[in-house]
């Protein structure tokens, strides 16, 4: 499979443009219960940060309640972006049953090797830190990449973690 970064960034600017999200931070549970999909936070394994899986034809992506709100709302919008971009692989391979099988933000994804996770990171990093709202913000009021209060008040007004802002900033060019 080849990665598809721009579909992905594409994806999110939509789901963006059809929730008419104006300010942040995105509403992302909002979202998805608007898309009818079922939403349950929950205390997980530590290793498992989300799921997202079909049964009976309805989507339902699931969150680890134990992890920080902000490192939830990252889970929350990757697992969305399985539902948007790879719902065919939703239907393939995920399903529910006595043992539930459920796709994991595995290593290989920090290391951008699994084309998969390459997308949906994409999309739920364009979907929270959107770049027409990161280069605005920056643009009104400065940004020095190695201020680490700079970042750190970019990424509270984002309600997404440092180093998921700091990774984006590096890569918004």
């Amino acid at each position: 499979m080849r990665v598809d970064k721009d579909r992905a960034r594409v994806a999110a600017q939509n789901v963006l443009t059809q929730h008419n999200i104006q300010r942040m931070p995105v509403p992302v549970e909002q979202i998805i219960k608007s898309r009818n999909i079922i939403f349950d936070c929950t205390p997980l394994k530590e290793d498992l940060s989300g799921m997202v899986y079909i049964q009976d034809g309805m989507t339902i992506i699931g969150l680890n309640a134990l992890h920080h709100p902000n490192r939830q709302r990252f889970s929350a919008a990757h697992e969305l972006a399985y539902h948007i971009l790879h719902k065919e692989t939703l239907h393939k391979e995920i399903h529910v049953s006595k043992g539930l099988r459920a796709l994991r933000r595995e290593v290989t994804s920090a290391h951008d090797v699994d084309p998969l996770e390459i997308e949906v990171n994409t999309f739920a990093s364009e979907l929270l830190m959107p770049r027409e709202f990161l280069l605005k913000t920056c643009s009104e009021k400065g940004l020095d990449m190695d201020d680490d209060v700079n970042v750190e008040r970019l990424a509270k007004k984002f309600r997404v973690s440092v180093s998921a802002m700091t990774y984006r900033l590096a890569n918004l060019i």
